[in-house]
């Protein structure tokens, strides 16, 4: 059996017209896999156990389930599917887990577990992040099989089931499974398309850190009109020292926060980039960040620096006092080249050489993750936009990386392979909030889209130099 390329987007085509993809689709938004709480273990393990390891045996992939090495947390799927030990291998993954599913909240007339057909929109919690995306792959290698009788290279899987936490565990147990999850490259589908109407690749993600800066100049506050003119506001202090990481425009004074991995070939890639989040979507500030690059660049290729609450006094009852202290709680995304480890202390000499070396920086660690990038002109870039040309007809967003954070270093630095993303969705989709939603006309074309992709994978178009 042969077959087509031709053939195998048909059978996508078909799979969605004819419900296949809401079916299934609704079936996996109806688990709760909530992540977030303690007493998820069961969903979790009955979405990877039930739902994804019988989907998958039907397809001719050995399935395992197995523990988090951290306890506590959700366990993991391995499948694969060997045809040849001598042919090419693909790692597929994606995440279980969704958020809470915030209850009570949604319209009236949706709930987050059960799927909803409206117009162009597909409402559930995951049906976005990732349930939705993960799904589209996984059909898109079932289309191909079915149309060529086989994938024309062995296809492993790795679905996990904390991601909305931090994936917890993720980076241990792919030390400790690293000759399962061996690959000659790994496909992921997570995140917003540039560009609603026009596909996205992406290579890798920024990295995220999160510190707080704490003023505690004495104990408890004095009256204002007592003290005012003779004591120091924290507050004002700290607020100024907030002003010396950045400019008016938030442009970053930090200098080893200030990348200098803007290349030639990323800012090629970006020059065409058209940032279009969708109709429900805000307004992007024109006049914010750093003032020579485009807005592409900034949040593709810059670090961005952020207060994300800042507290002194009561701020809920305030009251006639000076305030005894005050703190920022700050975060940093940043891109390759960005040493994480010199974050911090570069911020401490910063604000030390500007006269604020009372402020403490506390590094909280959170979801901190480590830059990773594939450029734009690698092969499996070009290989990958090559593809998805033919099948959409125009040329996708290619982009060295993302804005957000996720587990990419996991595979780049511990795995040691290329990553390739295609997203599935789009910025204005309700990701982690009420009325989460994926757009059917999105997923639709994501099926054509990795069937394609996957078909060119078995066709033996290797990026012979990434191989060797």
């Amino acid at each position: 059996m042969m077959g087509t390329r031709s053939g195998a987007i048909l059978r996508a085509e078909q799979y969605f017209d004819t419900g296949g993809f809401v079916a299934d689709l609704q079936r996996r938004v109806a688990i709760p896999t909530t992540s977030q709480q303690m007493d998820a273990t069961p969903a979790l393990e009955r979405y990877l156990k039930v739902e994804m390891s019988e989907s998958l045996a039907k397809l001719g992939f050995n399935c395992e389930v197995l523990p988090n090495p951290h306890a506590g947390y959700g366990p993991f799927l391995i499948a694969s599917r060997v045809e040849n030990p001598a042919k090419p291998n693909v790692l597929t993954y994606g995440h279980a887990d969704v958020i809470l599913g915030q209850e009570g909240e949604w319209r009236t007339d949706l709930s987050p577990w059960m799927l909803v057909v409206e117009g162009d929109r597909l409402y559930g919690r995951g049906a976005a992040d990732n349930k939705g995306q993960h799904t589209i792959n996984i059909a898109a290698l079932e289309c191909v099989l079915a149309e060529r009788g086989s994938l024309g290279f062995n296809s492993t899987i790795l679905i996990e089931t904390g991601e909305e936490v931090g994936s917890p565990g993720l980076r241990e147990f792919c030390k400790a499974n690293k000759q399962k999850l061996k690959a000659d490259v790994m496909i992921g589908s997570d995140g917003p398309r540039i560009d609603r109407h026009r596909p996205s690749i992406f290579g890798g993600t920024r990295g995220g850190a999160k510190f707080n800066l704490i003023l505690n100049l004495r104990e408890g506050g004095h009256h204002s009109g007592n003290w005012g003119g003779l004591l120091a506001n924290p507050g004002i202090v700290l607020a100024h020292a907030l002003a010396t990481i950045t400019d008016a425009r938030g442009q970053i004074k930090v200098p080893e926060w200030r990348p200098k991995t803007l290349t030639r070939s990323v800012r090629a890639a970006l020059a065409d980039v058209h940032i279009d989040a969708g109709e429900d979507a805000i307004e992007i500030d024109p006049d914010w960040g750093e003032e020579t690059l485009t807005p592409a660049e900034r949040v593709f290729g810059w670090n961005s620096f952020e207060v994300l609450a800042f507290k002194t006094g009561n701020p809920d009852h305030p009251v006639n006092a000076i305030p005894p202290s005050a703190i920022a709680y700050c975060q940093l995304r940043f891109v390759v080249g960005t040493d994480p480890q010199e974050i911090v202390p570069a911020l401490r000499r910063h604000l030390a050489k500007h006269g604020f070396g009372q402020i403490k920086v506390v590094d909280v660690g959170g979801l901190t993750m480590n830059a990773t990038r594939l450029d734009p002109d690698s092969p499996w870039s070009t290989f990958a936009g090559a593809s998805i040309e033919a099948t959409a007809g125009q040329r996708p967003d290619i982009l060295p990386n993302i804005g957000g954070s996720l587990p990419n270093d996991v595979f780049t630095e511990i795995l040691g392979m290329p990553t390739v993303w295609v997203p599935h969705s789009y910025a204005a989709c309700n990701q982690h909030a009420p009325n989460e939603h994926m757009l059917s006309s999105v997923a639709r074309e994501g099926l054509r889209l990795m069937a394609g992709l996957f078909w060119d994978f078995g066709a033996q178009a290797w990026p012979l130099s990434e191989k060797a």
